[in-house]
């Protein structure tokens, strides 16, 4: 069973998903999110980033939805999407998707191509959340545990704790900019 701070933690990320504000996350959400990436980091159609970001979204929304669009509609609902977490917590089959999903973030949050996520680095990336500078640099601060940069491994592992710890102290509780899930 998923605490009510896993809950609210899972609810903030799928708020954040849900990019057409429609009430569920669905394909069109991870289309948008991927035009709104490519946007951001200055990418253009033909360019090899390009499609890698779309390639990887269709991958990890084609994943979304075998496992958690329990009853098939095309769409992942709220309750869906925290049942699918509590499910993967238990068990580590089908995770390889996550993995690929997890990689892109952190490429998306590494602005400067370098292997790592530094202050400069969150806190650009964060921009489009409408979390502020000072939150940011906060939450990297908690992220980062006092080093100035997050390898891959380490984001790795903050990504699992986001997702899937029910500790409240984690620092992975992070990961999306702020520790609050009200």
């Amino acid at each position: 069973m998923v605490s009510d701070f896993r809950r609210k933690k899972l609810l903030h990320m799928y708020k954040f998903l849900d990019k057409d504000n429609s009430g569920s996350i669905d394909k069109k959400d991870f289309q948008l999110a991927a035009e709104n990436a490519a946007k951001q980091r200055g990418w253009k159609e033909g360019d090899a980033l390009y499609k890698e970001c779309f390639d990887t979204i269709d991958l990890v929304w084609n994943a979304l939805q075998r496992v958690g669009d329990a009853n098939n509609d095309g769409e992942v609902s709220a309750d869906e999407w925290v049942t699918m977490w509590d499910t993967i917590s238990k068990s580590a089959a089908d995770r390889e998707w996550l993995t690929q999903y997890c990689k892109f973030i952190f490429k998306m949050q590494d602005y400067n191509n370098d292997g790592f996520i530094d202050s400069d680095d969150y806190v650009a990336a964060g921009k489009i959340t409408g979390i502020s500078q000072e939150d940011l640099l906060a939450a990297f601060l908690k992220l980062s545990q006092g080093k100035p940069k997050i390898s891959l491994t380490d984001f790795q592992n903050l990504w699992d704790e986001y997702f899937l710890s029910e500790d409240p102290n984690a620092p992975g509780n992070y990961i999306a900019g702020k520790s609050s899930f009200d």
